[in-house]
């Protein structure tokens, strides 16, 4: 298997010398979502052989409901695949250009980053985004999917490899580690960086610890998503109210869903308290401090200092007063994950102090955090979401699965 993963690397650096133009790209993903379409009933029927062993080994509801493909999920997935192909092509575009005085003329171009890496988890879906987002910006790429979803992966991976044969385009820009073995993604981490030019994690919080910490190859991705809605002295009470219902229970499983409530303390009795009602009528478990617990008759649970740090992906979440909009960029700096966190107040004074000061790679004001999402923002999908400090940063689309080099040229010109 070592060997045989070694020649997945030298086949995926082989379709890397590829050139492709936009047309042939689109061409493929055309021809791809159209499989899909031919090929639905089969995907559905692939992918409950994956539930049904999920069921058995009592996977987690929230994995399980990552897992399933409908009707309607499909349909997402090729919605997805059209509109990556109406985006324009991230490659070959002449970012910047200029004259120096000493006569070089200098452009900076953009280019595919290389051979990419995705190991994830559950959602099979992914299979679909990443390997179209990484062939429409020139990269081939190597999945490695968790092991629940293996049979919808393989169809999914072997019907874009039938797309990619049809236009007579190397094969190998879509690969798909197939094998159960566990030290596989050890393997992958450690030991491919000759093949692999970036590794992207796409899963739950320990996969990603254990890419973070092992890797030997750059990582674009982030640790877990615990997420914060402020509800500041200048709220607007029902808009408040909607936000908060969303961000937190239109889906609870995803990472951009949620998490922390800070309320400021003079709006706890005015609106704060039916905020919170309404979660709880809805199934929401409460987790308050001492000042929420007081003032909310509803069934409570008393947070503790680890509740702050918890990223719950279910019905449940921690709620804090705050005195001040301080304390609440203090609290999310604090505890949060610097994903996405979301002010929700009609004082623009303090919305701007709120976007420039918490270090979240998505800051919002009077938006549902879970509008954090590639396709949300329009591009076309995403490979996952980047809390690192370094870019690229929050939803990483087509447009940052691309680098750039120097194009210099001069008449001759020497350095004295």
């Amino acid at each position: 298997m070592k060997l045989n993963l070694f020649n997945i690397g030298k086949k995926s650096k082989k379709a890397f010398e590829t050139n492709l133009n936009y047309k042939l790209k689109n061409k493929v993903l055309i021809d791809f979502y159209k499989l899909i379409q031919k090929h639905k009933n089969l995907i559905i029927k692939e992918n409950k052989k994956d539930t049904n062993v999920a069921l058995k080994k009592k996977i987690r509801s929230n994995l399980i409901e990552r897992l399933v493909l409908d009707d309607k999920k499909i349909a997402q997935i090729i919605n997805s695949i059209k509109k990556i192909v109406q985006l324009k092509d991230p490659t070959n575009l002449t970012l910047d250009k200029w004259i120096r005085p000493n006569g070089l003329t200098i452009s900076k171009v953009s280019i595919p980053i290389g051979v990419i890496g995705v190991i994830y988890e559950s959602r099979p879906n992914v299979t679909a985004d990443v390997a179209s987002l990484c062939f429409k910006s020139g990269n081939p790429v190597i999945l490695k999917g968790g092991s629940e979803a293996l049979n919808t992966n393989k169809i999914l991976s072997k019907l874009f490899r039938r797309a990619l044969k049809k236009n007579k385009v190397n094969e190998n820009f879509v690969q798909l580690i197939d094998a159960k073995k566990r030290y596989i993604v050890d393997f992958l981490l450690t030991k491919m960086n000759k093949y692999i030019d970036v590794i992207i994690p796409r899963g739950g919080k320990s996969l990603v610890k254990k890419v973070q910490k092992f890797s030997t190859i750059p990582t674009i991705g982030h640790l877990e998503g615990v997420c914060h809605s402020y509800v500041d002295k200048d709220a607007n009470p029902k808009m408040a109210k909607n936000l908060i219902y969303n961000a937190k229970l239109r889906n609870t499983a995803i990472c951009g869903a949620t998490e922390t409530i800070l309320l400021h303390e003079k709006i706890i009795n005015k609106f704060g308290i039916s905020i919170l009602k309404k979660l709880e009528i809805e199934g929401c478990k409460i987790i308050g401090d001492e000042k929420i617990k007081k003032f909310y008759n509803g069934k409570i649970q008393k947070a503790s200092a680890k509740d702050w740090s918890k990223e719950y992906l279910s019905s449940t979440v921690s709620v804090k007063c705050v005195k001040n909009l301080d304390e609440a960029i203090t609290h999310i700096n604090k505890y949060g994950t610097m994903h996405t966190d979301c002010i929700i107040t009609q004082n623009n004074k303090n919305a701007k102090k709120f976007l420039n000061n918490v270090k979240s790679s998505i800051a919002m004001h009077n938006t549902s955090t879970q509008f954090a999402d590639g396709g949300e923002f329009g591009f076309g999908g995403e490979v996952g979401i980047s809390t690192n400090v370094l870019p690229p940063r929050g939803p990483v689309g087509l447009n940052q699965l691309v680098s750039y080099k120097y194009h210099v040229s001069s008449k001759g010109k020497i350095r004295k």
